[in-house]
């Protein structure tokens, strides 16, 4: 099913007889779901875009990079670096906005500027009983709905079908530069992100490539981040040799986790405390990983078929299989948490239909 309207969708889902598998572009999805697909794909087109308001309202199947291209016009951006998933999980297809809401996909520019719910101001939303919702406003002083619309970022469709999505907006920086330390340990780079990241300067991206290097960049106006880059290399001098790359080239391949592309194995993502996340990956046995918000996500390679939570035993954090078969792509809830999610669930989708045995669903 591909309707073309909100109310089609509605209909779609009224007269649905079984579960549902929400689709956008098909990019982001890293479980199978059960039921018929329902593509949100038809449903495209930027609604509103007010530059001077620094705000965008689009319906969830507009490609990402119509939204991406029209905002560069401006010269404005989404805040959050949207990651770009086909590399990683071998797909072709056109990313849409909504996947991108529903997946809560935020790049390494979260350590800055928060994830992409911290940007989403809005939503409008097909229930499982096929009633049409609307939460949050059109601009940035808007607020009502507040709670509904963080917590539909990232529940990958389970709780509703979106429709229309609002975003606060970004100017794009005037500059960049990159510092870049070479021959840190797991622990040593860690500690350098922790540094930067406490530091005055504004760092807007902290990640570390094992045996490549540990990156931290600032973005701002040619002025302020000539300025920021001399100051943040004085305090890390502790920390080892500091270069500095005055592009944004390497971004791009940190987001996308470009390192696992073409390379076979299971991926898992970790969201863990930094200060946690060396030894934690000194216990997964991993071909490859990747450190990127400060160390507070680690992108992991391991052979197929590893149940990497079995390895691991008890931490604190979420691990997430990416890429790769089995039962369980997410973390299992604590009861009491996983009581309130079924909760919430039978209220905004009362029938079961919505990607069904995704998320424990």
């Amino acid at each position: 099913m591909r309707p073309a309207t909100e109310e089609e969708l509605a209909v779609c889902i009224r007269d649905a007889k079984g579960p549902l598998a929400i689709m956008g572009g098909g990019t982001r999805s890293i479980a199978l779901t059960e039921g018929e697909v329902l593509s949100t794909s038809a449903l495209r087109g930027i609604e509103l875009y007010e530059p001077g308001a620094l705000t965008l309202v689009a319906l969830a199947g507009t490609p990402l990079a119509e939204i991406e291209a029209t905002l560069a016009k401006e010269r404005q951006r989404l805040p959050f670096e949207v990651p770009d998933m086909r590399g990683l999980l071998g797909r072709d297809g056109t990313s849409t906005i909504g996947g991108v809401v529903a997946a809560n996909a935020s790049g390494p520019r979260r350590v800055q500027a928060g994830a992409c719910r911290d940007s989403l101001i809005g939503v409008r939303m097909v229930t499982g009983d096929g009633a049409i919702i609307k939460n949050g406003g059109r601009v940035m002083k808007n607020v009502t709905g507040y709670d509904l619309v963080k917590l539909v970022a990232g529940a990958w469709g389970t709780l509703g079908v979106l429709t229309e999505v609002s975003f606060k907006l970004l100017p794009v920086p005037a500059a960049s530069a990159t510092l870049v330390l070479r021959g840190l340990s797991d622990a040593q780079a860690v500690a350098a992100m922790s540094a930067a990241l406490g530091s005055p300067y504004e760092v807007s991206g902290a990640a570390h490539l094992p045996g490549e290097g540990t990156f931290l960049r600032i973005e701002g106006f040619a002025a302020s981040v000539a300025y920021r880059t001399d100051r943040l290399r004085e305090h890390l001098a502790a920390h080892g040799t500091v270069e500095v790359e005055e592009n944004a080239a390497r971004w791009p391949g940190l987001r996308d986790v470009a390192a696992f592309h073409g390379r076979a194995g299971d991926v898992w993502r970790l969201s863990v405390k930094p200060s946690d996340a060396p030894a934690i990956t000194a216990r997964l046995g991993a071909d490859a990983v990747q450190y990127d918000w400060g160390g507070g996500l680690i992108w992991a390679l391991v052979p197929e078929g590893t149940d990497l939570r079995a390895r691991l035993g008890a931490f604190q954090g979420h691990a997430t299989r990416i890429r790769g078969q089995g039962p369980g792509a997410f973390q299992p809830e604590p009861s009491a948490i996983a009581a309130l999610t079924q909760g919430l669930r039978a209220k905004f989708d009362p029938r079961g239909l919505f990607n069904t045995g995704l998320m424990g669903a």
